[in-house]
């Protein structure tokens, strides 16, 4: 078998007739699957955010400049949003097994090329080069995710295993920050990165392909929940369908992704400046005002969590309304921030977990919602072109919006983020209604259930 094959998707097997074992084998795989690619995930930001921990210290020992630092963060938000987009749709026709354990792997590789490097010439190779195979993480955990859980639990599940963003965001200071004051900023680097190899190795172990390669039927036919484009679940598409039929022409994918846009600058400019703007508008110490962001990570698991749960269960799988009410907290959250008093630490911690909470529900549901707004075979996709416009929201919450704040103050800054809430809100409310796209539906089409 040549490396090539490897990433094939893996072909159908003749399905189990014995209804228990589908049953116990159902229980066994969708655990074993759901904390491979939950731990994969985690380990996808120890060498995204490594570096953000090893930038004080280099930029002492290397002198740099913080411009210079600012080019490599562009550089990795450009590219992982890109190869975000390409890689969705290699991973619709991969095997996800291979496909997240080696991106996971080469990440690792590029986090200690990166380590062993003094050039900002080898750095920006090396970082973009990261920020590629980074892109090579959600797809396939979108793809495992559309196939393992039917529709009315997908939000449940996709909110669980998207915490891992947060998981990962919330250890990797702890890490690379010890790694960098013990040994300098290299090992802030190596270590990340050596770690990230092995855990390649343990979910290329742990990961496998659809139920159907495995002998299970189809995850609609287990659950008896047969969306409305069920007559269409089982039809091969090819790329050119895939991109043009089922992403590029579709009007929903293309609100999604725009909404996604405004949620990733107030994501990452709260992440990015939140804790500046404690320091210098209300005084705090850089730790006190630092912990601040360990409250939004908080807030997001929490956040992320009651979003998928709540589509799922008070909205009956549409997505819509959820993102919608939470792109409108968050506008209340932001405003709380700017206008609470000097001095207020337990509220200004509060308003941080509230922006949190509603900023990274939208930021799970909204990729979601695309997945189901397309079609199954088109997941990587579909979730691959959100994300990828989504970080261009994420490259212009740096550059941009740091010169609105250094022109019009933190007012501006803020106004700003209230805006890009209220237009977030505007594109997501005519959604409300939608489940899945209606142009699949057929009138005539009633799938039957599973029975025993």
């Amino acid at each position: 078998m040549s490396i090539i094959d490897l990433f094939k998707s893996a072909p159908s097997v003749p399905e189990i007739e014995d209804q228990e074992k589908v049953k116990q084998d159902y229980k066994y795989w969708r655990w074993r699957i759901f904390y491979g690619m939950y731990i994969g995930y985690v380990f996808y930001y120890f060498t995204r955010k490594s570096f953000t921990f090893a930038m004080p210290i280099l930029m002492d020992d290397l002198g740099l400049q913080l411009s210079d630092l600012g080019i490599l963060s562009s550089i990795l938000s450009i590219t992982y949003g890109l190869s975000k987009f390409l890689s969705g749709m290699l991973s619709d026709r991969s095997n996800p097994r291979f496909f997240m354990a080696t991106g996971l792997i080469l990440t690792g590789v590029f986090n200690i090329c990166f380590g062993m490097s003094s050039s900002i010439v080898f750095f920006a190779i090396f970082w973009a080069m990261n920020g590629i195979f980074q892109g090579w993480g959600w797809p396939p955990a979108a793809r495992l995710l559309t196939h393992w859980y039917s529709q009315k639990e997908r939000g449940t599940w996709w909110g669980i295993t998207s915490t891992s963003h947060s998981v990962g965001g919330a250890l990797i200071p702890c890490i690379a920050a010890f790694c960098a004051e013990c040994w300098g900023w290299r090992y802030a680097m190596y270590i990340p990165g050596a770690m990230c190899i092995v855990a390649g190795l343990f979910i290329m172990n742990r990961l496998r392909d659809t139920p159907r390669s495995l002998g299970l039927p189809a995850i609609e036919k287990f659950k008896s929940d047969y969306p409305a484009n069920n007559a269409h679940e089982d039809k091969e598409i090819s790329v050119k369908e895939m991109l043009f039929k089922h992403v590029l022409s579709n009007k929903f994918i293309w609100v999604l992704a725009i909404s996604y846009f405004f949620v990733y600058i107030i994501r990452q400019a709260i992440n990015d400046f939140g804790a500046l703007f404690l320091i210098q508008s209300k005084g705090y110490s850089v730790i006190t005002a630092s912990t601040s962001i360990f409250c939004f990570e908080a807030g997001g698991i929490f956040g992320t969590l009651a979003a998928g749960w709540g589509s799922d269960k008070i909205f009956k799988g549409r997505r819509a309304p959820i993102n919608a009410l939470f792109a409108l907290g968050v506008i209340f959250a932001i405003g709380g921030l700017y206008i609470s008093p000097p001095g207020s630490l337990f509220i200004d911690y509060s308003l941080m977990f509230a922006i949190g909470f509603f900023i990274f529900g939208p930021q799970m549901l909204i990729g979601m919602a695309a997945v189901e707004l397309s079609h199954k075979k088109a997941a990587g996709t579909s979730n691959g072109f959100v994300g990828w416009i989504a970080y261009l929201g994420a490259a212009t919450a740096g550059y941009p919006i740091s010169k609105v704040a250094e022109v019009w103050g933190w007012y501006g800054f803020f106004m700003t983020l209230g805006i890009c809430g209220l237009i977030t809100v505007a594109l997501l409310v005519p959604l409300w209604t939608i489940r899945s796209n209606p142009k699949f539906i057929e009138k005539d089409v009633v799938p039957e259930p599973l029975t025993d």
